[in-house]
């Protein structure tokens, strides 16, 4: 027996295992003292009601032998792809029923993915990032460059056609910065990827945050040429609260292919063989989501997380910390006030005012002198964190 050795090109932790380390050792050591936090991407609203509705009734058909469930089919329910497809559909994406897959979310299969490429392919990566992205390329021992996101370009890197790559990460809005490209420059990502015979895939969780939708895309394929070049990963985790429910869907084209190798068909056999598919209460709850009635409750909690963001970014804007995020997206990227290093500045607001962000650095070199910070606490903790940040930076 022998281990994967790549482990050991790994960082020790994982980020957020160290955020929450760092935290539960203060808040023994300081057992009096609030913390609020605005560090982890998970959300604090609870399901929309007509989901609710929709996982009672999966409940119900489960204990009735006509109606129960057992194994069901590895790419999803139909009821639930077609509620995908009717979504896609609204954002003037056609998507043909078999090139979706439902799923248990959209981490899960950014790693899952790889299984059909080979471990030769060279990997593009943006820096900072986040970190699952990394990971699970390393495990398998993948060579990984870096397209460097920086201040000076708003942390939206565009490819180098001079450096050559087989699959390219791209999330928009980004996870960790917050930012967001237009479908101008992902039209540029498609035909680089294109040229180079790669592959883009794109991480689409946060398209619901989405506001500037003329400019900024939904969906990878509302880019001219991007189904030949690209897979969409999607998750429910954060437009309809499914972070504790898990569901989340992966878009892959019939057109990308490459000689006999067929994408979308390898991901079938792979799902079939490794996986067994999303229960089918979990996926009745989530056709739930795409409903009239599922969509607008789902927006009335979206708008809630978007102010929260503007609060955020306000309270930016009057202490004068550069920042990317924030309008269309539930991060809020900035840079550490006083040349403070990211850990630094971890530390000084959990020691000082009690308010948990995540490091900049723990997304990558790049990410250093940076800070995160999330929308999705309650309204109440965050107009609370952001008091307390105001008061203390302006000193």
């Amino acid at each position: 027996m022998k281990y994967n050795e790549h482990f050991n090109d790994m960082t020790e932790n994982y980020l957020f295992a160290e955020v929450a380390d760092r935290v539960a050792k203060y808040s023994k050591a300081n057992p009096d003292k609030k913390v609020l936090k605005l560090g982890i991407g998970d959300v604090t609203l609870p399901l929309a009601p007509a989901v609710i509705e929709a996982l009672h009734d999966g409940v119900e058909d489960m204990s009735r032998a006509e109606t129960f469930k057992g194994y069901g089919p590895y790419e999803g329910y139909d009821f639930l792809r077609e509620a995908v497809q009717g979504y896609y559909r609204k954002a003037g994406v056609e998507l043909a029923l078999d090139e979706i897959f439902i799923s248990d979310g959209a981490k899960s299969d950014l790693g899952n993915i790889l299984d059909i490429f080979s471990k030769d392919n060279t990997v593009l990566i943006p820096d900072p990032v986040y970190p699952v992205y990394v990971d699970t390329n390393v495990m398998a021992g993948r060579k990984v460059i870096y397209a460097s996101a920086n201040e000076a370009n708003g942390f939206l890197p565009m490819p180098d056609f001079k450096v050559d790559a087989d699959i390219i990460y791209i999330c928009s809005p980004n996870n960790p910065t917050g930012a967001a490209y237009t479908k101008e420059q992902l039209k540029v990502w498609v035909d680089y990827a294109s040229k180079k015979g790669a592959v883009i895939l794109y991480d689409a969780a946060y398209e619901c945050f989405i506001k500037d939708q003329d400019v900024l895309a939904r969906s990878i394929f509302q880019i001219p040429g991007a189904r030949t070049c690209a897979i969409e990963f999607c998750s429910l985790s954060k437009i309809a609260g499914f972070t504790g429910t898990r569901c989340g869907y992966t878009v892959i084209p019939m057109d990308l292919k490459k000689g006999e190798f067929v994408a979308n068909r390898m991901w079938l056999r792979r799902q079939s063989t490794k996986y067994n598919g999303v229960p089918y209460i979990v996926q009745k709850g989530a056709a739930a989501v795409f409903t009239d009635e599922g969509m607008a409750q789902i927006k009335a909690n979206l708008a809630v997380y978007q102010k929260n963001a503007d609060i955020i970014a306000r309270c930016m804007d009057r202490l004068g910390i550069w920042y990317t995020g924030g309008k269309n997206s539930p991060y809020i990227w900035l840079k550490c006030p006083d040349g403070m290093g990211s850990w630094e500045f971890f530390d000084f607001l959990l020691n000082e005012i009690q308010v948990v962000g995540t490091p900049g650095a723990g997304f990558g070199k790049n990410g250093e002198g940076f800070f995160r910070l999330t929308a999705f606490g309650s309204p109440a903790t965050t107009e609370e964190a952001v008091e307390r940040m105001e008061k203390l930076l302006k000193k």
